[in-house]
Order: C-alpha cells, then structure tokens, then sequence
C-alpha cells in the first residue's frame, strides 16, 4: 500500500467513524427526546401510540427528518466500508453493501410512514373525510404498524450487512480483532434474536431486548471511537 493510499484509506476510515458516531446521536436524539410515545418500536401498545400520534404532528415530521439523517449516514457507512474492505473480500463486499443499502432505503421508507402520519394528525382534511375518530385512529395505526415492520426488516438487513463487515474487519485486522469479533458476535445475535422471537414469544422478554441492543451500542461505539481516533491499519 502506498504512502497516499494510506493516508487516504486513514481519513475515509475517519469520516466512517464519525458517521457510525453520529447514528448513534441522531438515534439518541429521536428516542429520548422526539419519538417517545410515538415510536411503535418503543412500545408495544399499538392503541396508545396511535392515539398519540394523532396529537403529535411536529413530533412525528422531526422523527422523519432524523430519519433522513440517519439514512444519509447509513448510506455513507456502507459505501465507505465497501471502498476500504472491498480488497480483503470482494464478494463478502459487495454483498453486506447491496444488503447495507437495502436496509437503509428502509429507514427511508419508515420516515415516510411517520409523514404520513403527520399529515393524519395536521390536516384537516382527514377530519372530513374520515367519518369518525376511529377511523383516524385506525388509519394512524396503521402507519404505526407500517413503521414497525419496516424498521425491523430494515434492522435486520442492517445487522447482516454489518456481520459481513465485521467478518472482513476481523479477517483483515484492519482495527484490533476483539472490536471486530464482538461487532460479528452482536450483529449476528440482533438479527437472530428479532428474526427467531417471531417465531418463539420468548425471546421478546425485555430482558433480551435490552441485552442485543447493548450488544450492538458496545459495536458501534468502540467501533466509531477507534475508527476516528485511529483509521485503519495497513494491510
């Protein structure tokens, strides 16, 4: 590796980092600070949040602008790991970044549902042609359910597109193999969990839940930090 490929696989490593960094952000941001009550993904009462979505039309539009957010830097994070590890394994590449920004148009596709259910809330039209309250309601629960679909096919394609990338992370030793292994450890262990509750209830326990998501924060956030801090090493 030359001199200047270095020093330019160093700073696009950077950038990636910033950008895994500022997912988390914009992620915390909208959790604790727009989406609650709104968020079907954070609460499983589906009447509760529609309910509340129908008073909540400026929560909802910032919920879909961070989206946004989010998928520019989804989209940027896929194609930046495309460039720095496409010569460790073209294939496994190519694949985890098809899959990286198939999940990321699904971001996309969930801010679009939280649009919608502005529009529900905010226009006036939908008190017209709507006959009841309950229609608004179903109509918002719908988008809920929309969202709650789409954020989890989303995550679950994010999570098989980052396995791929850990995998060539830690086969190239590009950043320390502990950060690597537990990034193909975590991402495996999201995607399974949320694929296999489906289909066994329980492993919807809080408890779970809350042990994958640590899983992937611990990923992202060592990831980011010696990422910025560090680059890549040489191969």
């Amino acid at each position: 590796m030359s001199s200047g490929d270095s020093i330019n696989k160093t700073g696009l490593a950077r950038l990636v980092g910033l950008a895994l960094l500022g997912t988390v952000i914009a992620g915390a941001i909208s959790a604790f600070f727009v989406a609650e009550g709104i968020d079907i993904n954070l609460s499983a009462d589906v009447v509760a949040t529609a309910g509340n979505m129908l008073e909540a039309e400026q929560s909802l539009r910032a919920k879909a602008y961070l989206a946004i957010i989010v998928f520019l830097l989804e989209a940027f994070i896929v194609a930046g790991f495309f460039v720095l590890l496409r010569p460790v394994g073209e294939i496994v590449a190519a694949v985890s970044t098809i899959t990286g920004v198939t999940s990321a148009i699904l971001i996309i596709i969930g801010a679009v549902f939280a649009l919608n259910a502005a529009e529900i809330a905010g226009n006036p039209a939908y008190a017209n042609i709507l006959a009841d309250e309950k229609q608004r309601m179903l109509l918002s629960g719908l988008q809920a359910t929309s969202d709650y679909t789409s954020f989890h096919l989303g995550l679950v394609l994010g999570m098989i597109a980052k396995t791929g990338f850990y995998y060539l992370l830690f086969r190239s030793s590009m950043i320390p193999k502990i950060i690597a292994g537990w990034g193909i450890f975590a991402s495996l262990f999201v995607a399974t969990t949320i694929v296999a509750r489906d289909f066994i209830p329980v492993l919807g326990h809080t408890g779970i839940t809350v042990s994958f998501m640590a899983a992937n924060m611990i990923t992202l956030f060592s990831t980011s930090v010696y990422l910025l801090i560090y680059g890549v090493r040489k191969i």
